[in-house]
């Protein structure tokens, strides 16, 4: 229902106005089209204004206040993602809690101490070698580490008894026409 009808529906029971044909009905026409669309406003900010229903201008503008590009494609993918980066806190700085953020920004790495208290060290279990988009995933994960810490990189690499497990002959590679770079960015 348009704002005008609704002036009109709240008038009508006054008694005084003529509707059909009148000058009165085209200004309360002219009003509530102006109410309408600034309805249609206040219904797209209100929606871009929370990050769990942001579509457009509203993810841009939460990206642009945490200074961050994160490597999400899709537009719930990116929620996720700022929502991660809006949940550190004093405490966030916990294994547990950075994993979470690095999950939450689709990053597939994992975290963990190393037992030393200025050393973390960051892993990508499901990956064999290094990410091909590394340098962007470095970025980010130094972005939301503790910038006082030092990050070590481990990959995941196949070595000769990973191979022998996984294969029980050199013919068997050959057969499956396996190159030795779709070996490396295999994990065992």
């Amino acid at each position: 229902m348009s704002y005008g009808q609704i002036l009109r529906d709240l008038l009508e029971p006054l008694g005084v106005y003529r509707w059909e044909g009148s000058f009165q009905w085209g200004e309360l026409q002219s009003a509530g089209a102006a109410l309408d669309g600034v309805a249609g406003h206040l219904a797209s900010t209100q929606r871009e204004m929370s990050l769990a229903t942001a579509q457009d201008e509203g993810l841009t503008t939460f990206q642009t206040l945490l200074n961050c590009r994160t490597g999400s494609r899709d537009t719930e993918d990116l929620r996720l993602a700022l929502a991660a980066l809006l949940r550190i806190s004093g405490d966030s700085f916990t294994p547990a809690a950075m994993n979470d953020t690095l999950r939450g920004c689709g990053i597939p790495a994992q975290v963990s101490e190393t037992g030393d208290p200025l050393r973390l060290r960051v892993t990508f279990p499901d990956i064999g070698g290094r990410p091909a988009d590394f340098d962007e995933l470095r970025r980010i994960i130094e972005g939301v580490l503790p910038c006082h810490v030092l990050v070590e990189y481990q990959f995941t690499v196949l070595t000769w008894d990973g191979l022998e497990a996984r294969f029980d002959h050199w013919d068997q590679v050959e057969r499956e026409e396996t190159t030795w770079e779709s070996l490396e960015k295999q994990t065992l």
